[in-house]
């Protein structure tokens, strides 16, 4: 470490080296771009450009900040090295001059006592009396220089660097402390400072690329806290040292560049970046290319800017056609490219040859050949191929073809395929093969662009194109299509109209004569010869048709050939139907009313003839002399060509309807005339001159549409009136079967279907109950298994199996009633024991089986006693009677 002195600055400033000789102690083994020591220069005047020099420059470089770094490594000796430092005004060309003594540390690292000595004391600036008086004069505060710490440095730590001190340390027990960024505030701990001795040192290796400068301040304090000394600044700047390499801001770098560019053009700017000081050669980058793939045509294609990382070309000679990409490894070396101390990294630069457009379109044949039916459009009749070496779908390579000749009409076009680059022949127009037979084009291709300047090529190719026209069977085509003829309405069937013929344009066809046939005729009035084309009426030509309009009437006919394929055509014949008086006026409206009285009974006709002028209107209004009474009762005006007014021409009239006669004549050449009925209902009228409502309606009755829906309304009451019918009578017969079913004791029609041979007492009890269910009325889960049987039941053989009666339909509350049956016979104390499972079912008429008189006991006959039936109660009243009665 370089000592550090502090000078006193006096009143007067002076320009120049504070010291003739600045001595400096390094490590002994030196390497390039290490900074050895500081050299101070004071200048007067601070905008002044001050460049500094080495008297050995191949071994020692000066920086403008007055950091001295070695060229080169080497190993100082024992001796002292010295060489001179220069410094020079570059305005005035004035220069100063110091010499510096380097003296290499010690073999130990240890420092010793004397060397503690030689760190350089920092004195707080001392205040100075004069005599007694109370004016006082302060020395100017001391400039102290800032110390210059390299990074990155080995120790050992703590490394002292300067020691703080008061001269009034020797009256007066001092403590020392340091503040600021690196002291007492982050990052703590880095600078630490002996309280009693004011010895300043560094705790641990610092990195200029966190902190690259340090501002402190030093303070003296007595025992008790209280300041003796004004805080003095010190500032630390820390050395940079080479330890960053270069980084690109990216790893691969892509560039273009256009084919057939000239050297010296410009491609594209490689950049990368120092974390080292930039003003140092420790941040100076330098550039250069260390190889290129591939080498055609040169090795050397591109050449880089060291300084700035521009890439430009240097050879001519860049084809795409040859090579589309070029792949550049750029290497970026500090400490100016030194090879020997610098660091260096690496990154790829991608260059690609752009087309541009040095190669045209050149046809694959000198002639190309197509063929297209006549009568045909929008059909591709030759693929005209080209081959182009530049890149493609790019306007470059795109093809645009034209014809340079053989299409005065402009029947062709030639468009272009997209992705095949081919020229696509195309008929936009008909061609008539009758007419030209051949077509032979001069066609040309050229690309979207024009060529690149300097290009020796023609910038169009061409070709010829020969299309031959096949002949195909055309349509027959009528002359003229349309065909107007005119004629008077009323032309009887079967006269001539006109002879209507088609034309075949295959003229060079071996064909038949055409054929005839009609395809739409709408009121079905001609007819066609199928040979010659003659029209002839089938039925009256009429002009008031609902088939003609605007006095035209439209035909349409077809003529064949037999060709292969056959080809038929079409022609219109349009009638132009001129107007004779064949229809006579009729009066229009046909209904009117009027009043009773004289006043108003005003009534408006219009005169309509289906014929037109001259044998329209104006037309002649009157009354018939038959019968008398027309004319007594009313009379006519003609109050224009077509419209007249009739009235009563008697004060009243009764009401009713009455029929008026109107003789119309129009004004046709003969003149046709017709009688029509004017129905005119006569009415009451309110003083308005309206029909009152009753009057009107008698008058008017009722129409169609109302006596219809009078009829539905009435059949739907009757529909509703007998369903109600109906159903009253469906529920008389629910009520009274219902009633029969509830009143047991009073139906006398109880039949017995399902039984079994019954004892006479409690011997006689061989039988199975449940035999009295009717079979289908049981849900089969319900049937119980053989064998088991309620408490009261006592079976001894097998059931026996009876035929069974399928169900017969019974009233739907039949249910209910054998359930409250049951109910009832449950809960009847005078019932057997084992009688508890009762089932009933209502019989109908008829029963399969036989008279229960005609049942006898099969095992006592008639000796058996069945009084004790009696003592069942009701519910077997007549089997006691047909059986405890006796003999009858």
């Amino acid at each position: 470490q370089a000592p550090i002195k502090a000078t006193c600055e006096d009143m007067s400033c002076k320009t120049g080296f504070p010291e003739d000789v600045h001595s400096a102690v390094v490590s002994r083994s030196v390497h390039g771009g290490q900074p050895l020591l500081n050299v101070r220069f004071r200048s007067c005047h601070g905008n002044k450009k001050i460049h500094f020099g080495s008297s050995e420059p191949e071994d020692f470089r000066v920086d403008e900040d007055g950091m001295v770094y070695a060229e080169r490594s080497f190993q100082l000796s024992a001796e002292p090295t010295e060489f001179v430092v220069s410094a020079q005004d570059k305005e005035t060309q004035e220069e100063w001059q110091m010499r510096v003594k380097l003296t290499p540390e010690p073999a130990f690292t240890g420092p010793s006592e004397k060397d503690q000595k030689k760190i350089e004391d920092i004195v707080f600036p001392w205040q100075q009396y004069k005599h007694s008086s109370p004016l006082k004069r302060q020395k100017r505060d001391w400039v102290i220089p800032p110390i210059n710490l390299p990074e990155n440095s080995r120790g050992p730590f703590p490394q002292e660097l300067v020691r703080i001190r008061s001269d009034r340390d020797k009256s007066l027990s001092l403590r020392y402390s340091v503040t600021g960024p690196g002291a007492d505030q982050p990052p703590t701990g880095i600078f630490i400072i002996n309280p009693i001795s004011g010895q300043l040192s560094v705790t641990k290796p610092l990195d200029r690329e966190q902190i690259a400068s340090f501002h402190l301040r030093a303070h003296a304090v007595d025992v008790n806290g209280n300041q003796v000394e004004n805080p003095i600044d010190i500032v630390i700047n820390v050395i940079d040292m080479n330890d960053n390499r270069p980084e690109f801001l990216h790893q691969v770098w892509n560039g273009t560049v256009p084919e057939g560019s000239k050297p010296g053009t410009y491609v594209m700017t490689v950049t990368a970046i120092d974390a080292d000081d930039p003003n140092a050669q420790n941040g100076m980058l330098r550039y250069r290319i260390l190889s290129q793939a591939p080498s055609s045509p040169s090795p050397n294609m591109f050449t880089i800017n060291n300084e700035t990382g521009d890439i430009i070309t240097v050879a001519a000679g860049l084809d795409r056609e040859k090579v589309q990409q070029y792949t550049l490894i750029i290497q970026a070396t500090d400490m100016e490219g030194n090879p020997t101390y610098g660091l260096s990294n690496t990154a790829t630069a991608v260059i690609t040859v752009t087309d541009v457009n040095d190669n045209p379109p050149e046809f694959t044949a000198m002639t190309f050949y197509g063929e297209v039916p006549e009568n045909r459009v929008d059909v591709i009749v030759a693929n005209l191929t080209v081959t182009d070496k530049d890149q493609p779908h790019t306007p470059a390579w795109n093809a645009m073809y034209r014809m340079t000749g053989g299409d005065p009409t402009g029947r062709f076009t030639i468009l272009t395929d997209p992705n095949s680059n081919d020229g696509l022949v195309t008929v936009v127009k008909p061609i008539d093969f009758e007419t030209n037979r051949m077509f032979v084009l001069t066609v040309a291709a050229e690309n979207q662009v024009p060529l690149a300047k300097g290009i020796q090529h023609p910038p169009q190719s061409t070709a010829t194109v020969s299309i031959t026209v096949i002949d195909v069977n055309e349509s027959p085509y009528f002359v003229p299509n349309p065909k107007l003829v005119r004629q008077e309405e009323g032309l009887l069937a079967g006269n001539v109209l006109t002879t209507f013929t088609a034309q075949d344009p295959d003229r060079y066809m071996q064909q038949t004569s055409l054929r005839y046939s009609k395809l739409s005729d709408p009121a079905n009035w001609l007819k066609i010869d199928p040979v010659n084309g003659q029209i002839t009426t089938t039925a009256v030509l009429d002009r008031e048709s609902i088939y003609v309009q605007n006095n035209m009437y439209n035909a349409t006919f077809l003529a064949s050939d037999n060709g292969i394929p056959p080809m038929s055509g079409t022609g219109t014949l349009q009638i132009y139907l001129l107007d004779i008086n064949d229809n006579a006026p009729q009066v229009n409206p046909k209904e009117a009313t009027t009043c009773e009285t004289l006043q108003p009974n005003a009534i408006n006709i219009t005169a309509v003839d289906p014929d037109i002028d001259p044998n329209a209107g104006p037309f002649a209004f009157e009354l018939p002399d038959t019968p008398a009474s027309i004319k007594r009762n009313w009379t006519i005006v003609r109050i224009s060509g077509d419209h007249a007014q009739l009235s009563l021409r008697i004060r009243f009239l009764e009401a009713g309807i009455y029929d008026v006669p109107i003789v119309i004549t129009d004004s046709g050449n003969p003149h046709a005339s017709s009688t029509s009925v004017l129905k005119v209902k006569v009415c009451q009228c309110d003083i308005n001159g309206d029909c009152t409502d009753v009057d009107r309606i008698v008058g008017a009755g009722l129409g169609t549409g109302a006596i219809i829906a009078i009829l539905l309304c009435i059949i739907i009451l009757l529909i509703l009136v007998l369903m109600f019918v109906v159903w009253m009578k469906r529920r008389d017969k629910e009520r009274q079967a219902k009633q029969l079913l509830i009143d047991p004791e009073d139906d006398v029609r109880d039949n017995i279907l399902k039984y079994d041979e019954e004892g006479g007492g409690e011997e006689d009890q061989d039988y199975d109950l449940s035999q009295l269910q009717q079979p289908d009325t049981v849900e089969p889960d319900a049937i119980k298994p053989v064998g088991i049987r309620r408490l009261d039941e006592r079976p001894i053989h097998a059931e026996p199996q009876y035929p069974v009666r399928s169900a017969a339909p019974h009233p739907g509350d039949i249910g209910d009633f054998i359930n409250e049956g049951l109910k009832a016979a449950d809960n009847d104390p005078t019932a057997p024991p084992y009688d508890s499972l009762l089932v009933f079912d209502y019989e109908g008429s008829g029963s399969t089986a036989g008279s229960l008189s005609s049942l006898n006991s099969s095992s006592s006959g008639g000796e058996q006693d069945y009084d004790y039936l009696n003592d069942w109660g009701p519910r077997f009243k007549k089997l006691a009677d047909m059986y405890g009665g006796g003999d009858d």
